[in-house]
């Protein structure tokens, strides 16, 4: 990869949010930038988008009206995907698609802008779960194909995770890294593997939160009101699975237990299935775990403070016990995954800190209280975190 700079064309396929956010980001710090997309009406929702954000920094004083409009002037549209409107990318010499999350088709992209882009340029993914080195492997030069995984709303949303696969040739994490680092995100590097840091570390977060549902132990007021409240978390699970949307939530959980060969750690969650088979998606549909529409009330939780405090320890030690399996497996380094945890979902404290907070021989006795109880591999112990408990360690070193 050539060294990023204004001058580089960027190319963008899929105008919807996801892929009009990252066009935005690139067009607002000087790239001219093509965004395409298979339908006409996702490219004219996606111009339309663009002219109101910029009118919006225009109004709260972030830009002046003749900075905006130079964004503005740095975008091409281009409705189709096909081989005509793909030639467009010619000059690209960094090329990202976020299109629709299908291995299938996001291969037979690559392997067609493959025949357009120059020798050097790079193919990047923003899939937040699917395998690189497969969507690598449809082309042939895998060694230019990198994950640069966005959070949504791009232009908001700090983190970027830069994902190497084993065919990605060094000077292109390396380039890729430094490109969105000049847009001025947060970037971690993390390996190819399912769910990559944040979605993979944070699905206790939802999961264990379904299952203390599922068994009556508290309902969703009750436990979004303790993790807020007691565990300073800015939105409990069930707001937050209601603001993704239960579709999207449930389909990232069940990508990662597939790809995880059914590992019951990542188990997805009856409830959240027929929610969805119910079209209860939350707050795009009006109703999910709670009901969205007007005049409709919140249930009131539960306020005793020893049930709150069990179930924040019960979802804590849970997602300790993957940061620090995280770290085992070499999925990133530890200052990259608190880094994620904290700047990609907002999390109150970075994992392994927190862990060590609390105190690593606390969370080992919480997880193997769980895993004696249900006698589930779900509840197993890190390795690591038995090591840091025998050697007087703590996680975050």
């Amino acid at each position: 990869m050539s060294a990023p700079g204004r001058g580089m064309v960027i190319g963008v396929v899929g105008a919807g949010a996801m892929g009009a956010g990252i066009a935005q980001v690139a067009a607002a710090h000087g790239h001219q930038v093509i965004l395409a997309d298979a339908y006409p009406a996702a490219v004219g929702r996606a111009r339309e988008g663009h002219a109101k954000a910029m009118a919006r920094e225009v109004e709260k004083g972030r830009l002046t009206r003749e900075a905006a409009d130079a964004v503005l002037a740095r975008f091409t549209y281009v409705e189709g995907v096909d081989g005509t409107a793909l030639a467009a990318f010619a000059g690209c010499g960094f090329a990202i698609e976020a299109i629709v999350e299908e291995l299938a088709a996001k291969r037979a992209l690559f392997k067609a802008l493959e025949g357009v882009l120059e020798p050097d340029a790079v193919l990047a993914t923003n899939t937040s779960s699917l395998s690189v080195a497969a969507l690598a492997g449809a082309c042939a030069r895998p060694e230019r194909v990198v994950g640069v995984h966005f959070f949504n709303p791009a232009p908001v949303m700090p983190l970027v995770e830069i994902i190497p696969a084993i065919t990605t040739a060094p000077s292109v994490t390396t380039g890729a890294r430094a490109l969105v680092d000049s847009w001025k995100k947060t970037t971690v590097v993390c390996a190819d593997t399912p769910g990559f840091i944040v979605n993979r570390i944070a699905r206790p977060f939802y999961g264990e939160a379904l299952r203390i549902a599922e068994e009556h132990l508290a309902d969703a007021a009750t436990i979004d009101r303790a993790m807020r409240e007691l565990g300073g978390f800015k939105m409990g699970p069930f707001e937050l699975m209601d603001f993704i949307g239960n579709d999207v939530n449930f389909a990232v959980t069940s990508s990662v237990y597939e790809a995880m060969f059914h590992d019951p750690r990542y188990r997805p969650a009856l409830t959240q299935r027929r929610l969805v088979e119910a079209g209860l998606l939350g707050r795009k549909s009006g109703r999910g775990h709670y009901d969205h529409r007007e005049g409709a009330t919140r249930p009131e939780p539960d306020t005793d403070p020893v049930l709150g405090r069990r179930i924040v320890d019960r979802i804590v030690a849970m997602l300790v016990n993957e940061a620090v399996d995280a770290v085992r497996l070499r999925i990133a380094s530890p200052n990259d995954i608190e880094l994620a945890m904290t700047r990609g979902v907002n999390y109150p404290k970075g994992l392994l800190a927190w862990g060590d907070e609390i105190g690593p021989a606390k969370v080992l006795a919480s997880l193997e209280q769980l895993q004696a109880e249900y006698g589930e591999d779900r509840y197993r112990p890190s390795p690591l975190l038995r090591q840091a408990v025998r050697d007087g360690r703590r996680l975050l070193t």
